[in-house]
């Protein structure tokens, strides 16, 4: 029985010791932890997140051929330069090519509340117009149709720029005029930033559009994100 109890007694005694040393084995690889990470945390410190009082917005870029980025990679037309852009300069923002190639003033009206829906757009950038022109579109229905989808934006709180589209002159000085005269009167009715022409930079220049005479290459888009950005700017802002 006494040596019974000594084998009990040690146990304990053994167990005793061994959580002790378990322990202090927790409590040096905790220190040893704590090192790495002060260590590691000083060699390699946090990227610091830039924020803005603007928030996190969505951008829908919405359009014809010259917003989807006719003939170029997406990643090379605007709406994707412009989101570069934005990121590069500390803004969090989401911009969405919602380009359709072919489309008319009508086109935009008849989806704009599919982009509202889906979208969810803070701010929408409105280019559009040019493929009526071209078709000979009566300017006052290209007005009636733009100035109703400005409308609806506004109505569901919805930021726009607009962006004014110009005529060649083949299609003479009256409704050239007439065309150009459209997105002024839309503006001011609204009070909208107006970009008066998209391709300010690039129009009738080869060493910047594609050989259809129309649509920019990719040099010629990175011109125009130069044109367009202030005017995103003042929109945000807004």
């Amino acid at each position: 029985m006494p040596n019974s109890g000594f084998y009990l007694a040690g146990t304990k005694l053994s167990v005793r010791k061994g959580l002790f040393l378990a322990l202090l084995m927790l409590f040096v690889l905790a220190g040893l932890f704590a090192c790495s990470d002060r260590s590691s945390s000083a060699d390699n410190p946090p990227e610091p997140q830039q924020k803005t009082d603007l928030g996190v917005v969505t951008i829908a870029a919405v359009g014809d051929s010259l917003t989807a980025g006719y003939g170029v990679d997406e990643a090379q037309a605007y709406p994707a330069l412009l989101e570069k852009r934005l990121l590069e300069d500390g803004y969090f923002i989401r911009v969405v090519n919602a380009g359709i190639s072919g489309e008319t003033s009508s086109g935009v009206l008849s989806r704009i509340e599919w982009v509202i829906g889906s979208l969810k757009p803070e701010v929408v950038i409105l280019e559009t117009g040019a493929n009526d022109g071209l078709r000979g579109v009566d300017p006052t229905l290209v007005q009636e149709n733009i100035d109703r989808v400005v409308t609806i934006l506004r109505e569901n709180g919805i930021a726009v720029l607009l962006v004014g589209m110009r005529m060649p002159p083949n299609l003479g000085r009256d409704y050239t005029t007439r065309f150009a005269d459209i997105y002024k009167k839309i503006a001011h009715k609204h009070g909208i930033p107006l970009m008066p022409f998209f391709l300010k930079s690039v129009a009738g220049d080869r060493r910047y559009i594609l050989p259809d005479g129309i649509h920019p290459n990719a040099d010629g888009y990175a011109l125009i994100l130069d044109d367009i950005y202030p005017y995103v700017l003042e929109v945000m802002k807004q």
